[in-house]
């Protein structure tokens, strides 16, 4: 059996080779994508089947702050460097909900970890956190069968003989739900307010503030918001408490915030907008900063009148190259995104300040008259180069001002 059907013979695709992989191992996991081709592979991590979004990601580290990050919930990852799994893993490098992710998907079966920090195995470490896993795929491509599909759902199942019934996955397949309409958020909001206290770690922090005069107040809304992101804050000397995205305005009101941030998430925008549209609104006649990240900056284009759309093909990696219109300088950004705000129907209100040099799509915008900004991209980084982390400065700087005006 080839590693990937007939259906692409013709596509000018060379199928894997399977007689390279070592025969001494069974091929005991397949992946089959929506469209008909699938592949067989090699299993580890938990030994289960998941179905969901199958994407691709370019970074060349951070595999376990990837595979953590809330926003790739109910999502299916390929990597496209060839190496996953050789440092371990630790407790810090964690970003999330461990169990939101469907899967992940690797060139090259995870090796023995080398590296001073882990602690454990990064087979063991998807295990006890029940993801799956499948190698010996020719991620390149897959990544250029992912390409060609503005959305592909997929599905890793496994059988410890190798035989599948591969018409009877399909059609189990073909029911799982796409993403556009998904409100994903609400699955991994935080059930109940909390304080943050962890600040940025000394491996990755590029800045150390001197604000022992002025200690903001910041409510952050989580929609799936990243540990790295509430570090920031935190080292911005604020006092940072998380609430859900069912938390009610008197709730906020009540911690008496000089500033709020709207946190990265999955899903449909659109949807989120939907539900959230009450408390969104009610944030926004508050008049403080707002600072908003990833979903964040979607939602808060859509309370403005702006729409989304799902991306013929979606910014994943370490390596993505933002204009800053305004500085008129150029950073190179992580991004985890599926969805855009639709440029030709930007309200008056807003402006965009950052624009994509991959295919022009707005990766920042501001309000005109009103304390709001956002970032589509990641300037958190972690994993990804942290040249953007002075967006939690400009925040920080929006509050001094906003609260000396009051004054």
């Amino acid at each position: 059996m080839n590693n990937v059907n007939n259906k692409f013979k013709d596509s000018g695709y060379v199928p894997f080779n399977l007689n390279s992989i070592n025969k001494k191992y069974t091929l005991d996991s397949i992946l089959i994508l929506e469209n008909g081709s699938y592949f067989l592979g090699r299993s580890f991590g938990s030994k289960k089947e998941c179905l969901g979004e199958i994407c691709f990601n370019t970074s060349i580290s951070g595999y376990q702050e990837i595979i953590t990050d809330p926003s790739y919930t109910g999502q299916i990852i390929t990597f496209t460097f060839p190496h996953i799994g050789n440092i371990g893993s630790n407790k810090f490098d964690d970003e999330g909900n461990l169990n939101s992710i469907a899967g992940i998907v690797v060139r090259q079966h995870p090796t023995n970890e080398s590296n001073w920090r882990s602690e454990i195995s990064f087979d063991d470490w998807l295990k006890k956190n029940d993801i799956p896993g499948i190698s010996g795929i020719d991620t390149r491509l897959l990544t250029k069968i992912i390409r060609k599909h503005k959305s592909c759902n997929a599905m890793i199942c496994y059988n410890k003989t190798g035989n599948f019934k591969i018409e009877e996955l399909k059609n189990k397949l073909e029911e799982h739900p796409k993403m556009d309409g998904l409100n994903l958020s609400s699955s991994i909001t935080t059930k109940k307010q909390y304080k943050y206290t962890e600040g940025v770690h000394e491996l990755i922090l590029s800045k150390v503030y001197n604000l022992k005069k002025f200690k903001p107040k910041i409510a952050v809304i989580d929609f799936g918001v990243k540990q790295n992101i509430l570090r920031h804050l935190v080292n911005l000397n604020a006092e940072v408490n998380v609430f859900s995205e069912n938390a009610t305005i008197e709730e906020i009101n009540n911690f008496k915030p000089d500033g709020i941030f709207l946190s990265n998430g999955p899903g449909d925008p659109s949807a989120t907008e939907i539900k959230c549209r009450k408390l969104l609104i009610a944030l926004f006649q508050l008049k403080i900063p707002v600072f908003g990240i990833c979903i964040g900056h979607q939602l808060i284009g859509l309370s403005f009148g702006a729409k989304t759309n799902k991306m013929l093909q979606g910014h994943r990696g370490a390596n993505h190259p933002v204009k800053n219109i305004f500085k008129n300088k150029v950073e190179i950004t992580s991004q985890n995104h599926g969805y855009q705000i639709d440029l030709e129907s930007l309200p008056n209100c807003l402006e965009v300040t950052h624009t994509s040099l991959f295919d022009n799509s707005i990766e920042g915008i501001r309000h005109k008259s009103l304390p709001i900004f956002s970032v589509q991209y990641h300037p958190e980084a972690s994993p990804g180069p942290t040249e953007s982390s002075y967006l939690f400065n400009e925040f920080l700087k929006l509050i001094k001002e906003s609260k000396n005006a009051k004054t």
